[in-house]
């Protein structure tokens, strides 16, 4: 057994999680734990399948003494996201993820987890295979490439499940649930590049944004952390006013998760290097200052590079447009909800900004629960990259899921939390985009209710899972089934 879940409980649960942590399945490369799935539902003689995008489903017949329970389906996603510190030696195509595990929680080293979602696959895996446990008849839905393009719940058919009620397992909050979902789109600008020579009597340096915490573009939003690529920005503006010309600038990998790292390469007139390294640190000072308390490890170093004898730069038109265009974009909450307190309603993210040979092109993602205002942001968002002369490309997105507070099966959760712990659970809504949205429409009708146990740091290398919520979530989950 792996020293770090030795001893944990509930054993399933933790058992299947750890071997899931040895396949590589970050989005869109879910092939090899699709493969474990079915053939772990083949292992215990249960039907199983899988659809065209790679989506698989399982049955479970009921219990006895259960067999006219309502079906009842638990919805998971197969991919994690793959991010990792930039000195964390990890190749996510094929190597397992190295589980720690510290006081009452597990994390990585160095990289995520994939507790999200891999802890409802484990669930899910878990309950396939404990004949002990009491409940309906089952469907166990393990869905692909839900963080970067929702792919799996985007294709399901009609005629993939047969129930009608669902209880999707990707919440990362024990003790709240969840009836509700932003809705989001992601836009992207695109600038054709054009290089010149650097000027004569200049020296090559990098600029680099280190430290900073990231997040979940949902999640985390609201929480003031500071985004790499508006930080590096105000660095370039600063050094544009020294004679900064700009090579290349990089920085964030996951439109859904807010940049924690960004470096731009540059070239200097030698004769301002000094007044560059005063720079560097005058505004060093004034930027951790101001992420001190949000992101207090915030660094921002330069470094010179090995001369080049004929190094490009952007041409200086296109360098302007590209940092106004960053300066300009908005990140970061747009509307608190006036319905539900303490509730996102929308929010915008600077994502991704990537050199390529002919091309920058920076990505970001918006989100809302109100579906005119993801047109709204997506329009505030789109005008600035036109203004600053890219060309823009907005996706289809996915829809919100509206609160029904009605349904059937929170009223099962509700009552089976209360009659377990003596108090009312939080009913909520999540600023992120669970696929209970499109789901929902996909199955009109499907009534559904959303739960896990407490996540933090989702999407970062200091994503974390906490050992005794995981046993709550286990335990509210099998009396809810025996209830249903």
């Amino acid at each position: 057994m792996d020293n770090a879940i030795e001893g944990l409980k509930p054993e399933g649960v933790w058992k299947y999680f750890a071997e899931i942590a040895k396949i590589p399945r970050c989005s869109k490369n879910e092939a090899a734990i699709s493969k474990y799935v079915l053939a772990t539902a083949q292992r215990l003689g249960l039907e199983a399948k899988v659809d065209a995008v790679g989506n698989v489903a399982v049955k479970k017949p009921p219990s006895p003494g259960h067999e006219h329970a309502r079906r009842i389906c638990l919805q998971g996603h197969l991919d994690m996201v793959g991010e990792k510190n930039i000195d964390t030696a990890h190749d996510f195509a094929k190597d397992p993820i190295e589980i720690m595990r510290k006081d009452n929680y597990l994390t990585a080293n160095g990289t995520t987890l994939g507790a999200d979602n891999g802890i409802a696959v484990a669930t899910n895996l878990a309950i396939m295979a404990d004949k002990s446990l009491e409940h309906g008849p089952l469907e166990f839905l393990f869905t692909v490439d839900e963080e970067t393009g929702l792919t799996g719940a985007n294709n399901l058919q009609a005629d993939f499940l047969e129930s009608r009620t669902l209880i999707n397992l990707d919440s990362e909050e024990e003790g709240a649930l969840f009836v509700g979902c932003s809705g989001g789109r992601d836009t992207v600008g695109t600038w054709a590049l054009e290089f010149e020579d650097a000027p004569p009597k200049s020296a090559a340096v990098q600029v680099s944004i280190r430290g900073l915490k990231g997040g979940h573009s949902g999640l985390e939003i609201d929480k003031g952390r500071g985004n790499a690529l508006k930080i590096l920005n105000r660095v370039l503006l600063r050094l544009a006013l020294l004679g900064g010309r700009l090579c290349s600038i990089n920085g964030g990998n996951k439109r859904n998760a807010i940049p924690r790292e960004a470096d731009a390469v540059l070239f200097i007139p030698k004769k301002n290097l000094e007044a560059v390294w005063a720079a560097i640190e005058q505004i060093s000072a004034v930027l951790k200052a101001e992420n001190a308390t949000a992101d207090p490890g915030l660094a921002i170093s330069l470094t010179g590079l090995p001369n080049k004898r004929k190094g490009k730069v952007v041409k200086k038109s296109l360098q302007k447009k590209l940092l106004q265009t960053i300066t300009a974009l908005p990140h970061g909450v747009i509307k608190m909800s006036a319905d539900l307190p303490g509730l996102v309603e929308t929010s915008t993210n600077v994502a991704i900004i990537k050199t390529a040979k002919k091309t920058i092109e920076l990505a970001t993602s918006q989100r809302s629960s109100v579906a005119s205002e993801i047109d709204e942001i997506t329009e505030v968002v789109r005008t600035v990259f036109e203004l600053g002369g890219a060309e823009v490309v907005s996706g289809h997105g996915y829809p919100a899921w509206k609160p029904d507070l009605n349904s059937e099966i929170l009223k099962t959760t509700k009552s089976t939390y209360v009659s377990l712990y003596g108090k009312e659970p939080e009913v909520k809504a999540i600023h992120a985009g669970l696929e209970c949205g499109i789901i929902g429409e996909k199955y009109p009708g499907m009534d559904m209710v959303s739960f896990g146990p407490t996540l933090t740091g989702v999407h970062t290398p200091e994503e974390k899972i906490y050992i005794d919520t995981v046993e709550r979530f286990w335990e509210l989950l099998l009396a809810i089934l025996r209830n249903v």
